[in-house]
């Protein structure tokens, strides 16, 4: 029994043989079936065991082939492996022999945990110090067989799992396999099946023909749970004292207990045995001189007479045919069992072949009384009654090991990516992004170009930079926007990445690699600007403020400043101001910026326009054309020049 945290989970081996002898220790039969494993009422047993024992000792056992523990109480925990009940056995009878033994040593016997879905330990040099400590991890796997199919393909069988695998984790497993397949971390997965029944565990994966068996493997160690961990805290009562434990400690608990048990059930034994030679010894002197207790039967007016006759000599009451009868009457001396005995007798008893079966039956009597005394006052002697019955235990319910023990390699998993190969995204001004082929963005291109908002041509393992209004960034993985036909709609790009629509507006959309090769230009509504370097805003995370906004203050644009020499800033109210860009300074994307030019309290910025050299941009402000070049040069910060119209 492993009595753990607060007594809150126990173990008890129990065969119905042991059960009988449990009540001959004077505990009752409580209808505990072989091997089971108590928990709700394991307060009760051990009340009940510490009221017939009078324990000073905690009851410790450890487990048997598929019965480890755990449980968690008030502060604590424990986790103890399921072990082979052969080799606990074995280990046991080892340490009774040499109590010096070591935990190194007792490992010769106890290889390993033991667990009912079989499996693999891989990291067999760590068990000596968990075993010595009485924590750590141990590392099991699944195991995985490769099975020859027509066609050149293959196919892996997983036979065996870890034991925390069992139960709702097999479906869980099953889940990641499909995962890996949808993600396109892996492509040589065809289907994956469990034909797991009563038989055994069975879970098939076909795998495609030329598929790499070796490295699709340890991606299942690597990326599932098909190689986990199980956290050892051997924690029990001992001494009424939570305890975490080794091994040799554990066993030398439980050794003791046995000791204390078969005191208890030896001394109850013996004190039936001579229980029992005492009414035999009775009757046999009874047998002697039957005629004599028959007169006295007969002649007596009461059972009590008769009983104090028998006891007392008291003959007053008793009618005797002669005084001789009476003399002799009067000289007996039996105790009250065996008075009771005599009293209780039946006649059939009296026959010559039942006599000699009771001289036979006392002669057994003091053979057990002898015995039961060397056990009691034997050291040696009661070992070899405890191993005896373990030996019992281990014939009737030992089982082949199921857990292989080896200290294998660790598996490495080399994570194949996806083929790079140039793709177009294109995303229309509702919202809905796709990628094509470039040959089909060829074929298409008019069409694409009109009927698209945004057209970036990058390749498919590029990551694609939304800027909105809102000051935010948000990446979206190119590998993670549907592929489809030049026709199809595609997905809205809420649902790709953390951009929504609903509350912000996208104000520049760029492939990241161009972008980290760009200086970029920011905007404000409130007429901020300033310059950031592209390569800040590649970052592993999936949302980032790209600036700081004042307050009541958005976005108005990202540019790429590229060749431009000069900028112009146009306001709602129909100011223009024209400068060098090289009056911008360049800052942190966490800064605000510097004004740009100065707005009236109700005027906002409206457009920015990059002018490159040589280049005679013209725009149209209410119907009115402007020649940007032909505007007066000035500084930054100024009010800039209204338009007449």
């Amino acid at each position: 029994m492993i009595v753990t945290g607060e007594i809150i989970t126990m173990q008890i081996l129990v065969t119905g043989e042991q059960m009988k002898q449990l009540d001959q220790a004077t505990i009752q039969t409580m209808g505990i079936p072989s091997l089971v494993l108590m928990e709700r009422a394991a307060l009760a047993v051990f009340d009940c065991l510490k009221q017939h024992f009078s324990l000073k000792k905690t009851l410790v056992v450890c487990g048997s082939g598929n019965n480890g523990a755990d449980g968690i109480a008030v502060g604590m925990a424990t986790s103890i492996p399921p072990h082979n009940l052969a080799e606990v056995i074995d280990a046991v009878e080892a340490y009774m022999k040499h109590e010096d033994i070591s935990t190194k040593q007792l490992m010769k016997y106890i290889k390993g945990p033991d667990f009912p879905t079989g499996g693999i330990v891989v990291n067999k040099d760590d068990l000596l110090e968990i075993y010595e400590s009485g924590a750590g991890k141990i590392k099991v796997r699944g195991k995985v067989e490769v099975e020859e199919m027509k066609g050149g393909k293959k196919r892996l069988v997983i036979t065996e799992i870890p034991y925390t695998m069992i139960g709702a984790g097999i479906g869980k497993f099953l889940n990641d396999v499909c995962a890996l397949v949808e993600t396109k971390k892996t492509n040589d997965i065809v289907d994956i099946s469990n034909m797991s029944s009563k038989e055994g565990i069975r879970i098939v994966i076909e795998l495609k023909k030329g598929a790499d068996v070796e490295n699709l493997t340890n991606m299942l160690y690597k990326k599932t749970r098909l190689e986990d961990t199980f956290g050892v805290n051997m924690l029990a009562v001992a001494d009424g004292r939570p305890e975490t434990m080794g091994l040799k400690k554990i066993i030398e608990h439980h050794v003791d207990f046995q000791f204390e048990l078969a005191t208890r059930k030896y001394k109850t034994l013996l004190a039936k045995e001579r229980d029992r030679k005492e009414i035999q010894e009775g009757l046999i002197k009874a047998c002697d001189v039957i005629d004599l207790i028959i007169e006295i039967l007969r002649g007596s007016q009461s059972v009590a007479d008769a009983r104090a006759c028998l006891t007392q000599g008291i003959t007053e009451n008793i009618k005797f045919k002669s005084g001789i009868s009476r003399k002799m009457a009067a000289m007996l001396r039996f105790t009250e069992r065996q008075a009771n005995a005599i009293l209780e007798m039946r006649l059939y008893k009296l026959i010559g072949l039942e006599i000699e079966a009771l001289m036979k039956e006392h002669e057994t009597t003091l053979k057990n009384i002898a015995s039961y005394e060397d056990i009691l006052n034997n050291y040696k002697s009661m070992a070899k009654v405890i191993i005896r019955e373990l030996d019992a235990l281990k014939k009737e319910y030992a089982a082949p090991r199921r857990t292989t023990v080896e200290n294998a390699r660790e598996a490495v998993y080399v994570e194949q990516g996806p083929k790079e190969m140039p793709v177009v995204f294109l995303m229309d001004r509702f919202g809905y992004a796709r990628t094509v082929d470039v040959s089909a963005y060829e074929r298409n291109k008019e069409a694409a170009d009109s009927e698209n908002k945004y057209v970036i041509p990058c390749l498919n393992t590029d990551k694609i930079c939304i800027f909105t209004d809102a000051g935010k960034q948000h990446l979206l993985k190119v590998m993670d926007v549907p592929a489809g036909k030049f026709r199809d709609k595609g997905t809205p790009v809420d649902n790709l990445c953390n951009y929504s629509s609903a509350e912000e507006q996208v104000v520049f959309l760029q492939c990241l690699e161009n972008v980290k090769a760009s200086e970029l230009l920011f905007a404000t509504e409130q007429g901020m600007l300033k310059k950031v370097e592209g390569s800040e805003f590649d970052v592993a995370k999936r949302t980032i403020a790209a600036t700081k906004l004042q307050d009541d203050d958005k976005l108005l644009g990202v540019f790429d400043l590229e060749e431009a020499k000069q900028l112009v800033l146009q306001s709602v109210q129909g100011y223009f101001l024209r400068f060098e860009a090289e009056e911008v300074p360049l800052k942190k994307k966490a800064a605000v910026g510097v004004r740009g030019i100065r707005l009236s309290e109700k005027d906002r910025l409206e457009n920015v326009y990059l002018l490159g050299e040589n280049t005679d941009p013209v725009v149209f402000y209410k119907e009115k054309e402007v020649h940007l070049n032909r505007l007066k040069m000035a500084k930054r910060d100024g009010k800039g020049a209204k338009q007449r119209l």
